[in-house]
């Protein structure tokens, strides 16, 4: 598959195991992985290309992933790009803000493979 027809997808967590964990998996599945170690960082991202997907954690040190998602969805490129959230946080409050900011899902880490893969081909079907 040309990597122009890859779906890409753009993971944001501050933690570079996480990076590492889920870059490999979407890799191995024909995904094109970018990734950022901020919410800042992501951002910058979004100047150069439009993903398919993003996946960001929640607690991050510069910008919470509800802060980025929030931003996420002003920027006329990304307004209507699925956001995934990804916490070790399994709290109602967390998920209900993150529906209400728009975001399609929310992930508790630590999270298997099923899990991931589910929600790929709910919100990157074909």
């Amino acid at each position: 598959m040309a990597e122009k027809n890859k779906r890409h997808i753009l993971v944001v967590d501050d933690e570079p195991t996480w990076l590492q964990i889920l870059s490999r998996f979407l890799t191995t599945r024909g995904y094109a992985v970018h990734t950022a170690q901020s919410g800042t960082e992501a951002l910058r991202e979004l100047t150069g290309f439009t993903p398919d997907l993003i996946l960001s954690d929640v607690r991050m040190p510069d910008m919470n992933g509800f802060e980025l998602l929030e931003s996420i969805k002003r920027l006329p490129a990304t307004k209507f790009t699925p956001v995934v959230l990804l916490s070790a946080i399994d709290d109602y409050d967390a998920r209900k803000i993150a529906k209400e900011l728009g975001a399609l899902d929310y992930l508790v880490k630590p999270f298997d493979e099923g899990e991931v893969s589910s929600l790929l081909q709910k919100h990157l079907p074909g």
